[in-house]
């Protein structure tokens, strides 16, 4: 048995095989063939391979998702049967005596560069298209296993050096029983999905894709940030024990899944869920979350071929607002680029991407894409209580200019006969220093803050969250953090407008304490936290808390605030 330890990114166990997300080394070199004929025919049975490989995933995909995610695959398939591409590629083989692997890379690289370079968002689609079938048949070709995580059926437990969050979007839940990654914090994307779609995860586990083999038996313990590699059967039996009394636990949290959150001297504080999609609703709902508190819309862009449409997105959002049947509900407007990439929205290569152009920045720069995602929002919003917040805002004038963008798609859909809400709140997030420093300059403009710790961390510490060598840096207890933290909830309370936070701390029972004593309004986080932390908000005194935080604001590092805390919990 192997074991490795981790960041406990997600909690509770999970007990299957292990799947590897890995993508194969598809280098190779450029040889001179003897025999021709038989190079093609290396080709013709990869391309073969590569069709029947797409017929089966394109029926599954049509089973577990839609006819729409089918169509992917089509388009798949007609790249392998298209003569143009093929057709040049043994052409190459006769012509020039090379190995298939080099021919097919010379001219299908063409033809990506060809489209890519068309001012066509159609055509612009095919290029990944050709790419993704290219990469398909050239493995084919090398004898090495591209991984489909759509041709899953049976339960395991994914490992990956990380996953980008499209990759994430595609797991189908019911195969996926957690997640092991090399790399990655707990507020790294993976972890942040892993807890939204409620399975255990540890992540930085560092050697997980060298150490370990496809089947392998695993035990992932979310809990301790513990992976068992082909444990044996009385360990086996020992989690299976851990994980029926976590079970049990939550099963005590569940009680209060219809009351209040309020402390134990009855100050009521709101805690929210963050989601992805309309799917997370259940579990909202099963948590007795008090609303939402972030809505990542960036997944509705992801995992697909091409924008969606506005009203694809009404749908979603009203879904979510009638769901949520009047509670509040936060969307906030599109936050790609960074590490969120569309593969049909080419973005510029940038030295630092979560410096760079980036969510607000970016929808600012092409506004038709923002005023879709607005026009979709402001019709959803007479079906329940929605708040727009706008994100990674650094100045006054970005907030500004995106609330008059609003406005103006406000007004022409109200000249159009078409309803809006009446009393949309219009928000943004904390997450930059700036305008945590410039909170009271703020404060006048917004109806409210929602502090996103997971950036505000790595912005103030300048520490890459991705990067599990300069975790030791993420620091949510530093008192430089809880400094800015307190500015903005002043600021706010001052202008009488309100603070969320919807970054990972707000779900640290560790740092809720803090929180609360600070005075924060609502705390969003995974819905899986919201009854732990509900539990532990009964037994806490807001003036206890009060003089708690304060007495950590003056303390000098992260590792004292924590003592306090830990003392003042015992």
């Amino acid at each position: 048995m192997t074991q490795l330890t981790g960041i406990a990114a997600s909690d509770g166990i999970a007990i299957a095989k292990a799947y590897r997300f890995v993508q194969p080394d598809l280098t190779f070199a450029k040889t001179t063939v003897p025999d021709i004929e038989a190079e093609q025919q290396r080709l013709t049975a990869a391309l073969a391979k590569a069709e029947q490989e797409l017929v089966i995933i394109r029926q599954q995909t049509f089973e577990k998702f839609s006819a729409e995610e089918a169509a992917i695959f089509e388009a798949h398939l007609l790249v392998v049967h298209d003569p143009e591409l093929i057709g040049p590629i043994n052409q190459k083989i006769a012509d020039e005596a090379v190995n298939a692997e080099y021919a097919l890379h010379e001219v299908s690289s063409m033809f990506v560069a060809l489209f890519e370079g068309m001012d066509d968002e159609y055509m612009s689609a095919r290029a990944s298209d050709i790419r993704d079938v290219t990469n398909r048949i050239l493995a084919h070709l090398l004898g090495v296993h591209i991984p489909n995580p759509s041709n899953m059926n049976e339960q395991v437990i994914i490992v990956a050096n990380d996953l980008t969050p499209s990759e994430t979007a595609q797991l189908d839940r019911n195969f996926v029983l957690g997640f092991i990654t090399d790399i990655g914090g707990r507020t790294s994307h993976s972890a942040i999905m892993a807890r939204s779609l409620e399975i255990p995860a540890v992540v930085g586990a560092g050697i997980a894709t060298t150490t370990i083999q496809n089947g392998d038996q695993l035990i992932v313990d979310g809990l301790a940030g513990q992976v068992l590699v082909n444990p044996t059967a009385d360990v086996i039996a020992h989690y299976q024990e851990k994980a029926q009394n976590y079970r049990a636990q939550q099963a005590e949290w569940s009680t209060l899944v219809n009351e209040q959150t309020v402390s134990k001297d009855g100050v009521h504080v709101e805690l929210a869920a963050n989601i992805g999609s309309p799917s997370d609703l259940d579990g909202v709902l099963r948590h007795g979350a008090e609303g939402i508190g972030l809505y990542r819309t960036e997944f509705l862009y992801m995992g697909r071929e091409n924008l969606p449409s506005e009203e694809e997105q009404f749908i979603a959002y009203k879904t979510v607002m009638e769901g949520m049947k009047g509670k509040p509900v936060v969307i906030r407007t599109l936050d790609i680029g960074g590490d969120k990439h569309l593969p049909y929205l080419p973005l510029q290569e940038e030295m630092n991407p979560f410096l760079g152009h980036r969510a607000i920045r970016l929808c600012l720069d092409q506004q038709e894409l923002f005023r879709t995602q607005l026009r979709a929002l402001l019709r959803a919003s007479v079906y329940g209580n929605l708040k727009i917040m706008f994100p990674m805002i650094a100045t006054i004038q970005e907030f500004r200019e995106a609330k008059a963008i609003l406005l103006e798609e406000e007004e022409k859909l109200i000249a159009a006969g078409i309803a809006v809400g009446s009393s949309i709140e219009v928000g943004m997030m904390v997450e930059i220093p700036s305008t945590a420093v410039m909170a009271d300059i703020f404060a006048k403009e917004v109806d409210f803050f929602s502090i996103g710790t997971n950036d505000l961390i790595q912005y103030t510490m300048a520490a890459d969250r991705m990067n599990e060598k300069v975790a030791y840096l993420y620091q949510p207890y530093n008192p430089a953090i809880l400094r800015l933290i307190q500015m903005v909830i002043k600021a706010a309370h001052q202008e009488q407008k309100w603070v969320g936070m919807c970054g990972e701390m707000a779900g640290d029972e560790l740092a809720v304490p803090l929180l609360l004593g600070l005075g924060l309004d609502e705390f969003s986080m995974s819905a899986t936290s919201i009854l732990k932390t509900r539990a532990l908000l009964k037994q806490l005194s807001v003036p206890e808390m009060q003089t708690l935080a304060t007495e950590a604001l003056q303390l000098a590092t992260a590792e004292e605030v924590l003592e306090k805390v830990k003392q003042a919990l015992k």
